[in-house]
């Protein structure tokens, strides 16, 4: 059955209301049933006191009955003027078993509540004429409303702040396990604590932590083994390459056999720096229009092919090593597919509350097809339609991990015009995810 839209979608607010209707049904019983026997006490407390009040009167001297009338309001009745009961239920049965328990079985009770409430009784043990008692309001009754509605209130609230407690201490395992997710996703190492875990949640913190170990496991042979592939590679292509220039030959062929070689070896590059993220790599507080500058000035030795437009950002910390090599790779792509029109822009963005730094490489190349976008960031991916086919499709993969590496992120834009934007965003002055253990 599909949820409606009004339903809470998450579970903490679904076990919120669940509470809290559980909770207010409980109270509006609660109340009902206090405003019922508040009526019902009331009306025997009155019963035993009308019952008191006759029996001084007839208990009284004749002389002494006029004033104890008059000071209670009693009115002797004949037979004719005594009306018929109203029934009230149940306080008519209320009045009238009293009224004998108190007078005798034998009493008779007539109540009235229009035009003024009162009741007539006679009670022959006593005496033989029928007395009307008056019915005042109880003192509590008129404001009975008003003190209810602000005990409802008070409880209220405290069960809502009980229940919002009780139910975000019972979500917080869940949130724990959702944020240990995400930093598996970005390829950290994350175990969650068992032992302090509810007994509900320990077999599937268990199942995590295990499934974290095989993941970690799974990539250091993979890195191990493409390391180790990358690296045993490289001698005989060494050799080759001193084999060819040694031999001399036909100059042309050699010196495209050497580049192939080369061109092989640089992939080899990417490999091992696809392996080695720069995760182990020291964090300095640099600035980062000087390792831009760095990084530019080898592509601007024969023109200005790479043209700069950086504005002051304050020192934070980075991976120098790491973010040459991501920057590197951004401005290389863009030079291999959009010419000599190429930028590179850094500035601060973002509120004074959540800082962040712009790191943008621009070209004026074909862009990428929309279609490719949401995995041209994948290891092996490389946006063939529109931009070359050659390389390894490593360099954007290593760039987003870089940026990752650093708490940030990146992103492709095609340009107006015509032309791609690669943007990288990095936090500033923020701890970095891989730095918060």
């Amino acid at each position: 059955m599909k949820t409606p839209v009004w339903f809470p979608q998450s579970f903490f607010a679904r076990t919120l209301w669940m509470v809290l209707i559980v909770v207010l049904f409980s109270k509006v019983l609660t109340v009902v049933y206090l405003m019922m026997n508040e009526d019902l006490l009331v009306d025997r407390q009155y019963s035993h006191g009308a019952a008191l009040t006759l029996r001084a009167y007839w208990a009284a001297s004749p002389e002494d009955r006029p004033r104890i009338a008059t000071a209670a309001e009693l009115q002797t009745v004949t037979q004719e003027g005594v009306p018929p009961t109203e029934y009230h239920w149940p306080y008519s049965e209320i009045f009238q078993r009293q009224m004998q328990e108190e007078l005798g079985p034998d009493t008779q009770v007539r109540v009235r509540g229009q035009p003024t409430p009162a009741l007539w009784v006679m009670a022959p043990s006593l005496g033989a004429d029928w007395i009307r008692v008056p019915m005042y309001p109880h003192p509590l009754r008129g404001q009975r409303i008003w003190n209810v509605l602000g005990w409802f209130l008070g409880i209220g609230l405290l069960s809502t702040a009980a229940s919002w407690i009780f139910v975000r201490l019972l979500s917080a395992p869940l949130k724990q396990l959702v944020s240990a997710a995400r930093q598996i996703g970005q390829g950290r190492s994350v175990r969650l604590p068992v032992s302090d875990s509810p007994s509900e949640m320990t077999e599937l913190y268990r199942a995590f932590n295990q499934m974290s170990e095989d993941v970690e496991q799974a990539g250091r042979e993979r890195e191990l083994m493409l390391a180790g592939v990358s690296h045993d590679l490289r001698t005989p292509l060494t050799r080759l390459r001193l084999s060819l220039e040694l031999l001399g030959g036909d100059s042309e062929l050699t010196e495209d056999m050497v580049r192939d070689i080369e061109d092989m070896d640089a992939i080899l590059d990417q490999f091992l720096a696809f392996i080695r993220d720069g995760r182990d790599e020291p964090l300095e507080t640099l600035d980062l229009g000087e390792l831009v500058r760095e990084v530019a000035a080898p592509f601007n030795q024969g023109g200005q092919s790479v043209r700069l437009c950086l504005k002051p950002i304050p020192p934070f910390p980075l991976r120098r090593v790491s973010i040459k090599r991501l920057l590197a790779n951004l401005i290389q792509n863009a030079l291999r597919h959009g010419g000599e029109q190429v930028e590179v822009a850094a500035y601060v963005a973002g509120d004074h509350s959540a800082p962040y730094v712009v790191l943008s490489v621009l070209d004026r190349g074909p862009g990428i097809d929309a279609a490719e976008m949401g995995e041209i960031f994948n290891p092996f991916i490389r946006g063939d339609r529109a931009r070359g086919g050659k390389g390894t499709g490593l360099g954007l993969a290593i760039v987003k991990r870089i940026a990752a590496q650093h708490g940030g992120s990146v992103e492709l834009r095609n340009r107006p015009g015509g032309g791609l934007e690669a943007r990288v965003r990095l936090p500033l002055g923020l701890m970095l995810p891989r730095d918060a253990d």
